[in-house]
């Protein structure tokens, strides 16, 4: 079995897949109308993705996840190279931190898109 997607609520996904594109060499998989007249881009690999989904209402943020039951404290990407997406993270606009080198991995963390939380990871 495998992680396929996992689902989150943005005000533009047009915006944040370009974005996210950029930092991660990701592809737009799919776009389109979704539930509850909103729209959804489909932005990864082609084994996994994110859903990023736009209902048509007004958006309030959620605030603290690491609090909050069900909410999603953050994203783990597993690249190639640490370096060169740090580089790519920094150049979009986004400040790296909480570096780590640790078993299992070489990480850090940057708060993205829509105040997203994303775990980049390196193993050897």
């Amino acid at each position: 079995m495998k992680l396929e997607h996992v689902n989150v609520t943005v005000p533009d996904p047009k915006a944040s897949a370009a974005i996210l594109c950029e930092i991660f060499g990701w592809h737009v998989r799919w776009e389109g109308a979704a539930k509850d007249n909103g729209f959804t881009v489909h932005v990864g690999d082609e084994g996994s993705y994110l859903a990023l989904y736009a209902p048509a209402k007004e958006l309030s943020a959620m605030g603290d996840t690491y609090s909050r039951v069900g909410g999603i404290n953050h994203v783990g990407v597993v690249v190639d190279d640490i370096d060169a997406t740090e580089a790519r993270v920094k150049a979009a606009g986004y400040v790296p931190h909480n570096h780590g080198d640790y078993e299992p991995g070489l990480r850090f963390y940057f708060d993205g898109p829509d105040g997203i939380e994303f775990e980049v990871v390196h193993y050897d």
